[in-house]
């Protein structure tokens, strides 16, 4: 690692020893043809991957005590493209939950969306317009167990804004029905319909639609399904999901995972990030 001074969101010594058995057994498993073992530290791509997502600055605004942008970039788009920011993401939340006397994967889960607005540069064809927040962009779907952590591969679908809550509902239940037999119910809020209790009855898990209490007005968490809100709220700490910046849905999909995998991180290793706003 080179000597500089360090970020904020640089890996500790203690976080850098959960996240290096998988990239060593990643490099061991893609050998250069050349022998060739890399001009940068992994440690450092992590950081910088880590730096952007919190900070939300484009590629070629990275810090030059970074690796070189198009470094960073080639592997943020490799690890995401063969799962491997998935299989850290997945590693720690097991880590967290074994920590927490749970089993590895859960037997419940929350489902909710939340719409954000996309940049300029984000591709129509891969937006939408959320006519009831009234948000022009992509539409962030998760699943998340009752500690709030997002259930790694099966947690995030990245669709067009326009789209009902329904269609997440059903592409977010089959991916935990493909990746998992554990979990065997959902809470959703009342914008998930029908539709999706009946689709979960096809892949084995019970639907609970969660009803809000008429007599209530404002915002009043709900037992359990608040997990979910809270989680959302964690995400938008990192400035590059305030926004969709990525060409790719997949892309944004990724950006979870990292953003996620710090927090737990911070968890495991009883850290402690500043937030925007200072004393």
């Amino acid at each position: 690692m080179s000597e500089r001074k360090p970020y904020k969101t640089d890996l500790s010594d203690e976080q850098w020893a959960l996240v290096e058995p998988v990239i060593t057994a990643w490099k061991a498993a893609h050998p250069s043809v050349s022998g060739h073992q890399g001009r940068y530290a992994m440690r450092e791509i992590v950081n910088a991957l880590l730096y952007q997502g919190r900070s939300g600055c484009q590629w070629d605004l990275l810090p030059h005590d970074f690796p070189p942008p198009g470094a960073v970039k080639y592997y943020f788009y490799i690890w995401r493209d063969d799962g491997t920011d998935q299989t850290i993401h997945d590693l720690l939340r097991w880590q967290v939950r074994e920590q927490m006397g749970r089993k590895a994967d859960p037997s419940l889960v929350v489902l909710d969306t939340q719409s954000v607005h996309a940049a300029a540069g984000v591709p129509a064809g891969s937006t939408g317009r959320d006519a009831a927040k009234k948000v022009s962009g992509r539409k962030r779907g998760l699943a998340v167990d009752v500690l709030g952590l997002v259930i790694a591969v099966i947690a995030v679908v990245v669709a067009a804004a326009s789209a009902h809550d329904n269609a997440v509902g059903i592409a977010l239940l089959d991916k935990v029905a493909a990746d998992t037999d554990a979990v065997e119910k959902a809470l959703v809020d009342q914008g998930f319909k029908n539709a999706v209790v009946a689709h979960g009855e096809k892949v084995g898990i019970a639907v609970e639609v969660v009803e809000r209490n008429p007599a209530q007005s404002g915002f009043v968490p709900q037992a359990k399904r608040w997990v979910v809100e809270r989680a959302f709220g964690i995400l938008v700490l990192s400035r590059r999901l305030v926004r969709d910046y990525e060409h790719r849905p997949c892309s944004s999909e990724s950006r979870v995972y990292w953003a996620m995998s710090a927090v737990i991180l911070r968890r495991l290793t009883g850290a402690a990030m500043p937030a925007w706003r200072t004393a």
